[in-house]
């Protein structure tokens, strides 16, 4: 019967996989190219350096205008990151071209062919000397005469070195800035407002920087990708532990290093790049398998299988000394399970430690991120005996995953939203919850004999449903 389910849920997987495809048509064709150009290599504190963005558009396609004329329509955006908490100017958009297209009763504005977009930003004073990176992000979605792609991203590296009075620094890339017209004298500033995760970081010391990084990681724990973590914790170290404390805490601290070094790989692979693997998360191929993910874990939570690993390589794991490498290699898993928690946290960090450029750095913060979200289940390792004899845990146990369940689906139908219509997006994810809210007060009968736990769910169902109400 398991195998039967297992099987209907990785077909399921598979035709969902189809579907994506044929729908959004990913891997994308590129349809364009970029290149970032600075105008100075080399700069002061308190000097200005203009940004200048080439893009070539391949034939037969164009890009919405950064003012499109249809609400549907996904305008093209140019962002500058660092790790400078520097001042920047207006973003200048070419002129754009007002064209007649197939799908579209009104004409659209666009970008064609060859564009320059450009801006000035200002560097502070009193920044650290040394080369520093400036990330050019372009956000765009295509289009040619009878539909558009997806929305997509681009992105180009550019590196300063920030240099004492001392040095001589000289203009570059001239010829290229004659395409775009930046004034050093007419372009009005826009001061940066330094509450990013970027800034916060930059501007704070290192142990406090580690601070903050390891409380960002603890909070992780309240998002909905790590609840599958808890029951298989749980059952692992609960089936280990022969009632030895000392035993139940070195494993562990095995487990929680087995999740930190996942994440530390991921922190030096974005340092070694230098590209925002942010972006990604606007990629319709990346969406999609994220999307897949959630609904996975989520049909785990109802029972449709259990989400494990094979029991024959746990024992094996296990079964070597004192089954240190068992928790290690099970924290090695875990960590990649919980790798959906991109939450906007990560999705900073990664900003911040692609623009720092150091592999180093990166593998530190992201390990000590690591270790504020694997706190939890050292404790959990601890009481995982204590816990699994909790009276009738089975009962609430099961109804409590539900509702992880369902918070699961709801986030993959959050993730969904940028591949999804938008004249259905506004509705999809309040009627949801609706549903999920009538499913958990009348027809989910797990636990109901337990006073304490059917309150809190009549509770919950209800603040969901007027919640959904309020949302539509």
């Amino acid at each position: 019967m398991k195998n039967n389910r297992l099987f209907t849920i990785v077909i399921f997987l598979l035709l969902s996989q189809s579907f994506l495809y044929a729908q959004f048509g990913f891997p994308q064709e590129e349809i364009l190219s970029m290149e970032a150009y600075s105008s100075f290599e080399k700069i002061y504190s308190e000097g200005e350096i203009k940004i200048a963005v080439k893009i070539n558009i391949n034939e037969n396609w164009h890009i919405n205008s950064n003012n499109p004329k249809e609400d549907f329509l996904i305008p093209t955006e140019l962002k500058i990151i660092s790790d400078i908490p520097f001042e920047q100017g207006d973003i200048i958009y070419p002129e754009a071209e007002d064209i007649k297209l197939d799908f579209s009763d009104t004409p659209l504005s666009v970008f064609e062919k060859e564009i320059y977009l450009g801006t000035i930003i200002k560097v502070p004073k009193n920044i650290e000397l040394g080369k520093k990176n400036i990330i050019v992000e372009l956000f765009y979605q295509g289009c040619n005469n009878s539909t558009c792609m997806a929305p997509n991203s681009i992105s180009d590296t550019l590196e300063i070195e920030i240099v004492d009075r001392s040095s001589q620094t000289q203009e570059v890339n001239v010829e290229v800035f004659k395409n775009i017209d930046l004034d050093y004298s007419t372009q009005k500033t826009i001061i940066e407002e330094d509450d990013s995760l970027s800034s916060q970081l930059e501007q704070s010391g290192l142990l406090l920087t580690l601070l903050i990084v390891f409380l960002g990681g603890l909070a992780l724990n309240l998002t909905p990708c790590v609840y599958p973590l808890i029951p298989i914790t749980i059952g692992f170290f609960g089936g280990q532990s022969e009632g030895k404390t000392s035993k139940l805490f070195v494993m562990g601290l095995f487990y929680v290093l087995g999740m930190a070094l996942t994440y530390s790989i991921v922190g030096v692979i974005t340092a070694l790049s230098g590209a925002i693997f942010g972006t990604l998360m606007q990629n319709p191929f990346v969406i999609g398998f994220i999307v897949l993910i959630f609904i996975a874990l989520s049909l785990s939570m109802f029972g449709v299988y259990e989400f494990k690993l094979p029991d024959s390589l746990v024992a094996k794991a296990g079964g070597s000394k004192s089954g240190m490498f068992g928790a290690f290699f099970m924290g090695l898993t875990m960590g990649i399970v919980a790798a959906p928690c991109i939450g906007p946290f990560v999705i900073g960090l990664v900003t911040y430690v692609a623009a720092k450029g150091d592999p180093y750095y990166g593998f530190l913060l992201f390990f000590v991120m690591a270790i504020g979200l694997g706190l939890p289940y050292l404790v959990l390792a601890l009481f995982s005996g204590k816990i699994k004899n909790l009276p009738r845990a089975g009962f609430w146990m099961d109804a409590v995953k539900h509702i992880f369940g369902f918070i699961l689906l709801g986030m993959a139908i959050y993730f969904a939203e940028p591949l999804l219509p938008k004249s259905i997006v506004k509705y999809i994810l309040p009627i949801f919850m609706i549903i999920a809210g009538i499913f958990l007060l009348f027809m989910d009968k797990e636990a109901s004999k337990i006073f304490g736990f059917k309150v809190f769910k009549i509770l919950f169902s209800t603040i969901l449903i007027a919640l959904a109400a309020y949302m539509l």
